[in-house]
């Protein structure tokens, strides 16, 4: 575990302090502008999750290494109402707040490493890892 740094979700200017520390920490670690942009939009989706559906919640960001290999690992972790469906959550166009719905599929598709532990009525912990290559 490198850097770890983690902003609390209340709001949405909280979701906009994430974004900004995602690109800062992916741009210092030298990840190029297309791969800042796809954390940022990663970030946001987990973020706004949290703020919709959570009332509360953490992104953490850390740099992360693992066999030689360098990259930024994503941490949203919340004590929301948990994703009942999870299959249905990750069907492309599934919303359930009337959003653009590119939510949890979109953000599996724009990282590398995707999981999710999601329990009813405790919460959910949703980990996503972008190497730099």
């Amino acid at each position: 575990m490198g850097t770890q740094s983690c902003v609390p979700v209340k709001n949405e200017w909280d979701i906009v302090n994430a974004r900004q520390l995602g690109r800062k920490m992916a741009k210092d670690l030298g990840f190029g502008s297309v791969d800042q942009a796809r954390i940022t939009t990663a970030i946001s989706e987990l973020a706004r999750n949290i703020y919709l559906y959570a009332d509360y919640g953490t992104i953490c960001i850390e740099t992360y290494e693992d066999y030689g290999k360098q990259g930024l690992k994503i941490i949203a972790s919340d004590t929301g109402p948990g994703i009942k469906d999870l299959r249905k959550a990750m069907q492309d166009g599934y919303t359930t707040s009337g959003g653009l719905g590119a939510g949890l599929p979109g953000v599996k598709r724009l990282m590398d490493d995707f999981s999710i532990d999601t329990k009813v009525g405790e919460g959910t912990e949703i980990t996503a890892i972008k190497w730099l290559r």
